[in-house]
């Protein structure tokens, strides 16, 4: 043990992330020439080169490849066991940057006001949003995200969730559309033409079941990646567009946040959206963390249309 240098640790993590000597000894605040000598050690600790010259730039070798993740790991570990444990969190100084993954649906409703809450409470705090193409854990695992909201698929089993509110769709179409003139039965509202918002591309889904069973169809000429793109289209055509009725507004006033939209109650039942802020659980302990997840539960208590519980 007396011989181990856990630097070495940290510089081999710089090392591999970046490829580069220079961008390593930019990162650990070094010389380029001091990064140089600790990748001479490198090389000479573990019997590999590590980092071989590829043209002007350096390509890792194989044992670099499968020592990457680990060490970044090991890295964090090292971090985490070496660091002062958090007393009380002086939010006044808490300059971090937390990164939420979260769908453009949860973006138009919640994004501001959270953004309101966090930079109020610690005014030296960062928000990062980061897109939400799946609903991989992977990027909670490996610490690229630090909180993720939305509907709770098949994550990892070591995620830990928090129920944050309910939601259910409803129709959107733009004020003075046809719809509106009468009662929104099935028939009616199948005999119109729609636009739906599908991550996948899908263009069928519950609605279309529920329709089915009615013996009705409806026409879907539009598909796009989010409901902010469905909502927009549904504002400037007859296309009828579905949406979270968070999207769109609260309850009792179900314009509100529509922008020249109209929402109405869909003719079939769907089922409800339970939506869940999910994170890993070595973040359970953090204040800062802790603190974030009690902000964003506050935000969506005051700004969605149902709240639960905790769940978990």
């Amino acid at each position: 043990m007396d011989a181990m240098d856990m630097n070495l640790l940290a510089a081999l993590d710089a090392l591999l992330a970046e490829g580069s000597v220079t961008g390593a000894a930019r990162r650990l605040g070094l010389s380029a020439s001091a990064m140089s000598r600790t990748l001479a050690r490198l090389r000479s600790a573990t019997g590999d080169p590590l980092l071989v010259r590829a043209g002007r730039g350096l390509a890792p070798t194989p044992r670099a490849v499968e020592l990457r993740d680990r060490v970044h790991q090991l890295t964090r570990d090292v971090r985490a066991v070496l660091t002062p444990g958090a007393g009380d969190l002086d939010l006044a100084s808490l300059a971090r940057t937390f990164t939420i993954r979260a769908s453009e649906g949860f973006m138009e409703r919640f994004a501001a006001p959270l953004v309101a809450a966090v930079t109020q409470g610690a005014p030296r705090a960062r928000l990062r949003f980061a897109p939400k193409p799946d609903k991989d854990a992977l990027p909670l695992r490996e610490g690229e995200i630090d909180l993720e909201i939305g509907v709770l698929g098949a994550s990892a089993p070591e995620v830990r969730t928090r129920f944050l509110f309910r939601d259910d769709f409803i129709g959107a179409v733009r004020d003075g559309h046809p719809l509106l003139a009468g009662p929104i039965t099935p028939e009616r509202y199948a005999g119109r033409r729609h636009v739906v918002a599908s991550r996948r591309g899908a263009f069928t889904g519950p609605v279309d079941d529920a329709l089915h069973a009615l013996g009705l169809e409806r026409e879907i000429v539009a598909v796009v990646p989010g409901f902010p793109d469905a909502m927009r289209i549904a504002r400037n055509t007859d296309l009828v567009a579905i949406v979270p009725r968070s999207c769109l507004g609260a309850p009792t006033n179900p314009d509100a946040g529509g922008q020249g939209l109209v929402g109405f109650d869909l003719p079939v039942r769907t089922p409800e959206i339970a939506i869940t802020a999910m994170w890993h659980p070595r973040m359970d302990a953090d204040p800062a963390h802790r603190w974030l997840r009690d902000t964003v539960m506050e935000v969506c208590r005051l700004a969605a249309p149902l709240v639960g519980e905790v769940v978990r």
